[in-house]
């Protein structure tokens, strides 16, 4: 193997599972295993046979179905009966390893093992052995070596790359390392053990304290070349190494770590999907690489450099890990770049003026919800359509409604020369106090034949859009629409709509001069 190549050893089906609530069934880790595939990993250890018929039962599937795509592992205790379920387990896998291994921190062997280091170092050369004598690829793992004597750690490791591991696992198995003592762990066994070099060195890292990516990346900066990690991160406590995230640390950092894995990186975000729904464990929004926010844009600031250069604000292209592309989240911190760019693909190219109108409608709804959708700007404009060339236009409402109580309503609205007009009314509903308010000011004949609402966008605090429809004296029939944040609002705009097109079309036209 070059130098420069790092494997990836993927145990979501096995340490993942480990997650409280991500039991997975055969079926299930057969599907993520074909995705593993996909996705290019070495290694995918499958399951712990002797723990349950149904790890047994899902290391004999995967290991048949995925042929000799990658190494099929199993994992198992220093004991000769793990052993040997695991490689029954493994007779389908054409390229089937051995997990075996024992704890090497004074704590697993002191409170865990209640065994000497002499006696921990000779159950592991015996297991390496008898694991040897059964299939061509064994890996070690000294459990908790992140809080392991150094020197006896080196003991244990040249002892077993003698016995014949092919692989040396090198876990922080709590999570209690960081990047510089990590880092020199790896260095010093490189260092110290001889025959090392005809062994792999690989890091499994817990993020108990949220350096699992960083102590896995320091491994591999020492000579590790081989990370274990898991999609999206999970696993036992507060999970392992990230797969998606040491790839793309890799991949965009080679003139720091000077190496690269044979991931498929176009395939990271639909793996990471589909091991999140099997499993019912969310990825956060801001979770690197495969959150929701992972290239989502909300600050104006931001939007406007993302827009000018995606790499002002972005080191990694989204369809680089199979993302559609950035996402540029309108809000009330975004400018007027953003949203003329929004607007711009939604087909709306805006004289300045009205931009200028829209724009307002926009920091003014904005204000009021977390996101501003594409329906909500479709609407806005639509909006901003309707106001131009008004006979009347609504400046404000005002009403109170409840049980028990009059629902009654003020309304102001302002001709086209700029007269001001206010008058109030009740009714029997909010609605309807607001619209005979509004037919004292508009006295013009007519009839409300429909009423209708519905939400523009998704969430408690979406958008509404009221369309109705008024018959006048002479039996026409004219629509008018709002949108508005508050019902009430849009229905008053709605309203007040539909009586300017009826005025319109009742203005007289002045004849041509001859």
């Amino acid at each position: 193997m070059s130098t420069d190549r790092v494997q990836i050893f993927d145990t979501t089906l096995r340490d993942g599972e480990q997650s409280p609530g991500a039991s997975m069934n055969t079926e299930e880790k057969l599907e993520i295993a074909r995705q593993l595939v996909r996705l290019g990993v070495d290694v995918i250890e499958a399951g712990f046979p002797i723990s349950s018929p149904g790890d047994f039962e899902s290391v004999r599937k995967i290991g048949a179905e995925v042929g000799d795509a990658v190494v099929v592992c199993a994992l198992s205790r220093a004991i000769p009966n793990d052993i040997e379920v695991a490689v029954d387990a493994l007779a389908t896998a054409k390229r089937p390893r051995i997990h075996t291994g024992i704890g090497v921190s004074e704590s697993h062997l002191r409170d865990k093992l209640r065994i000497s280091e002499d006696e921990a170092l000779e159950r592991a050369v015996t297991a390496v052995k008898f694991a040897r004598n059964l299939v061509d690829d064994v890996e070690f793992y000294a459990e908790d070596a992140g809080r392991a004597v150094p020197e006896y750690l080196y003991r244990v490791i040249q002892a077993v790359v003698a016995a014949g591991a092919t692989v040396v696992n090198i876990p922080d198995t709590t999570g209690y390392a960081y990047p510089e003592v990590f880092g020199s762990l790896i260095s010093g066994l490189i260092e110290n053990v001889d025959g090392i070099e005809n062994a792999i060195v690989s890091v499994h890292c817990h993020n108990d304290l949220g350096m699992a990516t960083a102590n896995a990346l320091a491994g591999v900066k020492a000579g590790a070349r081989q990370i274990e990690c898991t999609v999206n991160g999970i696993g036992e406590r507060a999970g392992n190494t990230a797969l998606e995230e040491v790839v793309m640390a890799l991949k965009q950092r080679p003139d720091v770590f000077g190496a690269d894995t044979r991931i498929n990186t176009r395939e990271i975000t639909r793996t990471s999907r589909l091991v999140s729904g099997i499993t019912g464990i969310l990825v956060q929004p801001n979770k690197s690489i495969v959150g929701a926010n992972a290239f989502a844009h909300s600050s104006g600031i931001h939007q406007d450099g993302v827009l000018k250069e995606r790499s002002t604000y972005e080191i990694i292209d989204p369809a680089d890990v199979g993302v559609g592309g950035s996402s540029i989240v309108l809000t009330a911190r975004s400018g007027r770049h953003a949203l003329k760019h929004r607007l711009s693909e939604l087909g709306f190219e805006l004289p300045d003026a009205e931009f200028d109108r829209v724009y307002a409608a926009f920091l003014e709804l904005a204000d009021k919800k977390k996101e501003v959708y594409d329906e909500d700007l479709e609407a806005l404009v639509g909006e901003s359509e309707r106001t131009l060339n008004e006979v009347y236009h609504l400046a404000q409402i005002h009403f109170t409604s409840g049980e028990p109580g009059i629902p009654t309503a003020t309304v102001e609205l302002i001709t086209q020369e700029g007269e001001h007009l206010i008058d109030s009314s009740h009714g029997t509903g909010p609605v309807d106090a607001v619209y005979k308010a509004i037919n004292r000011i508009v006295d013009v004949e007519n009839d409300l034949t429909e009423f209708r609402v519905e939400a523009v966008t998704r969430g408690i605090d979406a958008l509404g859009e009221v369309t109705i429809r008024i018959k006048s004296g002479d039996g026409r029939i004219f629509t008018g629409r709002g949108a508005h944040s508050d019902i009430i609002v849009a229905s008053a705009k709605a309203y007040t709509n539909a009586l300017n097109r009826l005025l319109v079309s009742q203005a007289p036209t002045v004849p041509e001069e001859i």
